[in-house]
């Protein structure tokens, strides 16, 4: 697998913020999103060629109770489903941070899922569409991923403007994923939304949908990518 870094930091995303963390980022992303703040990730050249069992060891090596395999896109590459299975055989929590964009069923049973669901103005921002209007789908996500969702795993959506949280309303709402994952939330795009704007947006739309911040920005400063 290609290895972009092992590092152990705090989670700064999701359910388990504030949580001590090993994390595992992978090389190679196939969509390249403009508020990407892992850009050197992206290029699967970037990251060193590794055996996922020494991997592994690296991880264990750090005694931790979680680890988080993210990227990049970590799916792009199947020896995650057996560093995964690995870490988890031996007692620790995985959760995966993806983009949705390949099939969660090739991860092991037990993975904790947390699929950040992409707008339809990721790289298409002139894109008409109103709140009235029908609901465009999640352009990139997977066929098939949104019934693969259980109570342990998390959607996200960040955004960048108003009409971006009102589609990730509107999606969420004619999914039905309220009902099938552990949470949902909506983070503003580091930089390019005030949170407390979504925190407002958040409290007025009645539905059960969090305020996500990047918690590792907010501690050690914006330029942070741990």
């Amino acid at each position: 697998m290609r290895v972009f870094e092992v590092f152990r930091s705090l989670q700064g995303e999701g359910i388990e913020a504030g949580r001590p963390c090993v994390f595992v980022r992978l090389a190679g992303c196939n969509l390249r999103c403009p508020w990407c703040d892992t850009r050197p990730a992206q290029e699967m050249a970037a990251g060193v060629e590794r055996d996922w069992r020494e991997v592994l060891a690296e991880v264990l090596a750090w005694e931790t109770s979680l680890a988080c395999l993210t990227g990049g896109e970590p799916l792009l590459q199947p020896e995650v489903a057996d560093l995964a299975r690995g870490l988890l055989d031996r007692g620790i929590a995985v959760q995966v941070f993806t983009n949705g964009t390949r099939d969660l069923g090739m991860l092991p049973a037990g993975t904790a899922r947390v699929v950040d669901v992409k707008t339809p103005w990721v790289h298409r921002p002139d894109l008409p569409w109103a709140p009235e209007d029908p609901v465009p789908p999640a352009p990139h996500l997977w066929p098939g991923n949104l019934s693969r969702l259980g109570p342990a795993d998390q959607v996200k959506f960040v955004v960048r403007d108003r009409r971006e949280f009102q589609w990730a309303l509107a999606w969420a709402d004619q999914t039905g994923v309220w009902d099938r994952v552990g949470a949902v939330f909506a983070t503003p795009a580091f930089g390019a939304l005030d949170p407390s704007e979504v925190a407002r947006w958040v409290l007025e739309s009645g539905r059960p949908i969090r305020l996500g911040l990047q918690w590792h920005k907010v501690i050690w400063g914006a330029d942070t990518t741990r």
